[in-house]
């Protein structure tokens, strides 16, 4: 059966397939106790996905074992950071359905398109601004706008930046997205959010805070009660956004692709001769669109209440996290500290403008959206 394996891993990775294969099986293997250390209390109590610590337990390897370990293994890796990343991003579109969109109204979907979009641009302009990189600057913005982690992860066969420039936008949304989970319900405890009302702190909840891990987490500690209490409309929400994934990514190639066009237009009476960068068409996001459609038919065929209802779906979306968590241990297996020093401090300082826009602009947004409510 393993020489199978080894047959299959050949076509897959060439002639080194077979050792390849061990580098997948050893991010499977880091990937399986990252599930482990996820349900640990303490651990748990952060809203600490798999996908967390597993690119944390990625770093530890890529700075302690990466360089005892065959270096015919890379191969292997780098599949799980691409490959199986893309399936993982197709896969997560099991978790949403169009009726999510209908549960929560008009409010929601305009607050969160232009908090998609704001963050968006302004990481754009402040990445200008700070003289940082184009790829670290849309990838720490793709993940503060619209589902933290998944969307950078999402983003970077788009963006073709190299993987420790991933790892840091990953690290950003970690920081910035743990901060809210505890600052928002001290927020409202303290009343500082009591002009939104309830209905507009889920709202607000969903519409800013990273991971959708976070948005559970402080959506539990302000009010847990029912599908439409502050958790659940907030959640849903934050699935709206995730949503905006595919269309954003596919936006988000063209751009780059003109933008090096513009940039390789060479002297006047060479123009014939200008490369051009190919337009990288995420497919894997069409993908995703695709199975939210069969996923909402599915709904509809099974009369389920919730995505969760569905058959088979807590089994996909196991399988789902399993793959994404193998796709960020493999991207922190590429990470070493000396790649943070060379980025330096400034993704982490667009991160934080990001955060303070989120956390400020989003407020007022949602304020302004709340008369939509009727």
């Amino acid at each position: 059966m393993f020489r199978r394996a080894k047959a299959r891993a050949r076509v897959a990775f060439g002639e080194k397939g077979g050792n390849a294969l061990h580098g997948v099986l050893l991010i499977a293997l880091f990937s399986c106790s990252a599930f482990y250390i996820a349900e640990i209390p303490f651990v748990k109590s952060l809203s600490f996905s798999p996908l967390i610590v597993g690119i944390i337990l990625g770093m530890f390897y890529a700075n302690s074992l990466r360089n005892r370990l065959p270096e015919a293994w890379t191969p292997g890796i780098r599949y799980c950071s691409k490959q199986i990343l893309r399936a993982g991003i197709v896969l997560y579109g099991f978790r949403l359905t169009l009726a999510d969109v209908a549960a929560v109204g008009v409010p929601a979907v305009a607050v969160d398109v232009v908090v998609v979009a704001g963050t968006l641009l302004l990481g754009v302009l402040f990445g200008r601004l700070m003289k940082l990189d184009k790829d670290t600057s849309l990838l720490t913005a793709t993940g503060s706008s619209i589902c933290g982690a998944a969307a950078v992860l999402g983003a970077e066969p788009v963006v073709r930046g190299e993987s420790y420039k991933t790892a840091i936008a990953v690290s950003t949304v970690v920081i910035f997205g743990t901060i809210s989970m505890f600052l928002y319900p001290v927020l409202y405890r303290a009343g500082l959010l009591d002009g939104l009302g309830n209905a507009g702190v889920a709202i607000y909840t969903g519409a800013t805070l990273h991971e959708v891990a976070h948005v559970a987490g402080a959506g539990n500690a302000m009010d847990p009660s029912g599908a439409f209490g502050i958790a659940g409309t907030a959640t849903i929400t934050k699935m709206i956004r995730v949503m905006m994934l595919a269309p954003v990514l596919v936006v988000m190639s063209f751009a780059l692709a003109r933008s090096a066009g513009r940039k390789a237009v060479p002297a006047e009476g060479a123009a014939g001769n200008a490369p051009k960068r190919k337009i990288a068409i995420p497919w894997f996001a069409f993908g995703f669109i695709a199975i939210i459609g069969v996923n909402s038919l599915l709904q509809a065929a099974s009369s389920a209440e919730t995505v969760r209802d569905i058959p088979f779906n807590g089994a996909i979306e196991y399988l789902d996290t399993f793959l994404l968590t193998m796709a960020m241990t493999a991207l922190g297996a590429e990470t070493s500290v000396d790649k943070f020093r060379k980025a330096g401090s400034k993704p982490f300082f667009l991160a934080a403008a990001l955060y303070v826009w989120l956390l400020v602009g989003g407020y007022f947004l949602t304020k302004l959206a709340l008369p939509l409510l009727g």
